[in-house]
């Protein structure tokens, strides 16, 4: 795993949209807390751009996503919301420039596509954190993400689950999205868990799909060899006319349910309010026990 360099006062940070559209109404807060932070926000040129749902078109998007990786005097890219989107233009982007010049890669939901991938082909831990479109959300979210960009230690600690699996585990978190990681299955993006902390979260999805997903990460071997399984916010779930049977927390817990690995269900990170900035690619230790839980680096 190559080093990504903490980031010092006066640094520019990019921010992009790589998915839906924002406006400058939206983003203005999260302009003003990074310049607090000692950082110079650095907006891509299309930032602003509307095709539809999207941030401009996939070229416009690719275009501003490639110049944050080429410009060496940006040092940290910050995705803007997400959506719906990334996965139109993974593939148009060359990231061999992260090799040599590392940066912070930041973002959640729809940016799983670029935690996955980046994992896959480049080898740089990222931040699974709040986007500037929830800066106003909760103060503690966005401190942990600046945490995270300037190296200071971060680690957690949370209650308990009554489904919780208590165990004590140290292992490289990755992970994000459910609904993205399934969209990810069996193309050049696909997310490696063998020897790994999964780390799940989703929003607004029916009951059967949670089923159908875990499902396919069972059977396409992704959970015979976690470490452990961490979840957090399902959010918004939805069920049927005739009901599943199962909550959201269950269905997971049954797709586990062959394997031993230790589980933590609840943590505080996803589609909540209080979205805790997370280093995937990053080896942390996983403490379940009986009343609270801690996730340290």
């Amino acid at each position: 795993m190559i080093n990504v360099p903490s980031l010092k006062p006066n640094d520019k940070i990019a921010i992009i949209a790589t998915a839906r559209k924002i406006s400058a109404e939206e983003l203005s807060f999260a302009v003003e807390t990074i310049k607090a932070w000692g950082l110079r926000p650095v907006l891509g040129k299309n930032i602003y751009a509307i095709e539809n749902q999207f941030a401009g078109s996939d070229e416009q998007r690719a275009k501003d996503f490639q110049w944050a990786i080429n410009d060496e005097s940006i040092k940290a890219i910050i995705i803007a919301r997400g959506g719906y989107g990334t996965i139109r233009i993974i593939d148009e982007i060359d990231f061999n420039k992260l090799k040599t010049n590392p940066k912070w890669i930041t973002g959640y939901s729809d940016v799983t596509v670029l935690h996955s991938h980046i994992h896959q082909h480049i080898g740089i831990p990222t931040i699974h954190a709040t986007m500037p479109i929830n800066f106003s959300k909760n103060k503690e979210a966005v401190e942990t993400l600046r945490k995270c960009l300037f190296g200071e230690n971060v680690s957690y600690s949370f209650e308990t689950h009554p489904l919780n699996r208590i165990d004590e585990v140290k292992g490289v978190l990755v992970g994000g999205n459910l609904s993205l990681l399934y969209a990810l299955s069996g193309t050049e993006s696909d997310i490696d868990t063998k020897d790994k902390i999964l780390f799940l979260e989703d929003l607004d999805e029916y009951l059967y799909h949670i089923d159908r997903m875990m499902l396919n990460l069972k059977r396409s071997g992704k959970l015979a060899n976690l470490k452990a399984l961490i979840v957090g916010g399902l959010t918004d779930m939805k069920d049927n006319a005739i009901p599943f049977g199962k909550t959201a927390e269950e269905i997971i817990l049954d797709a586990v349910k062959d394997y031993d690995f230790p589980v933590c269900f609840n943590f505080p990170a996803g589609h909540v309010d209080r979205n805790l900035a997370l280093y995937f690619g990053k080896e942390v230790c996983l403490k379940i026990g009986t009343t609270t839980c801690s996730l340290t680096y």
